[in-house]
């Protein structure tokens, strides 16, 4: 048994109605994804540097040859 705001209690049965689904299922859906889906260790450092700005560079988007250059291009 758990005991939850009942204002959290009616959205999550909004939420599991707008997906047409039961509350059970939607709830229990919730919770194996928290328990069961970390990012491993690979995830966690491509995380981390996609929020590092300091990695960033500029893309040339002016036309598609220039665009597809500035990729490969170091």
């Amino acid at each position: 048994m758990f005991r939850l705001r009942t204002e959290l209690l009616e959205r999550l049965k909004q939420l599991a109605a707008n997906d047409n689904r039961s509350l059970n299922n939607y709830v229990e859906t919730i919770l194996m994804d928290v328990a069961y889906h970390t990012p491993n260790a690979a995830t966690i450092s491509a995380m981390k540097e996609a929020e590092d700005e300091s990695t960033l560079t500029t893309v040339d988007m002016d036309s598609y040859d220039s665009f597809i250059k500035s990729l490969t291009t170091e």
